[in-house]
């Protein structure tokens, strides 16, 4: 009786430490014992056993990319000085586990812990966008025309994404300039 005890303590200890709990807001996706990305992602709210491989977990509520300090040149080549940028995207849950395992990894930020999706990637071509977009506006006219270069950042972005074929599983929700 003593050892159906202890036995049965023993395995709730292990049951209970070898599960992960995707979390809201999060998708998960298995990596095997043997370092395979397993296709399919894990929903929130499952609970999943980490005791053969393990579960890596990336957020895909609204990822923020700020793009501080840049000093793109205006149509008349004068010089911007610490143009601050924000671009807003989200990731199709469903395309989680392809983009991490086929994109490369310089392409995904690792920040606290968490592994967010495709953040280097947007990063520059964010910032490719809004140089290429201020080239279109005069100095002075630039405050007055913010509407229209976060509009104009957008769609660049958005071009960009459909020559790589991403613009299914990358969206972008707001720029501000």
């Amino acid at each position: 009786m003593k050892r159906i005890l202890t036995l049965s303590i023993l395995a709730a200890a292990v049951l209970a430490t070898g599960c992960t709990r995707i979390e809201t807001g999060e998708v998960g996706v298995r990596v095997g014992f043997d370092k395979q990305i397993q296709q399919g992602e894990l929903m929130p709210g499952s609970f999943n056993q980490t005791l053969i491989g393990s579960i890596l977990t990336f957020p895909v509520k609204d990822v923020q990319v700020k793009l501080d300090d840049m000093t793109p040149l205006a149509k008349d080549n004068s010089t911007m000085k610490d143009l601050d940028a924000v671009v807003i995207y989200n990731i199709n849950q469903s395309q989680v586990a392809e983009l991490y395992s086929t994109k490369s990894q310089a392409f995904h930020a690792h920040h606290n812990g968490d592994i967010y999706l495709m953040y280097n990637y947007m990063m520059q071509t964010s910032r490719n966008a809004i140089y290429k977009a201020a080239r279109d506006y005069e100095a002075l006219d630039m405050a007055d025309s913010r509407a229209s270069i976060e509009q104009k950042v957008r769609e660049l972005v958005q071009k960009s994404l459909a020559e790589e074929k991403l613009d299914g599983s990358l969206t972008i929700t707001q720029v501000l300039v």
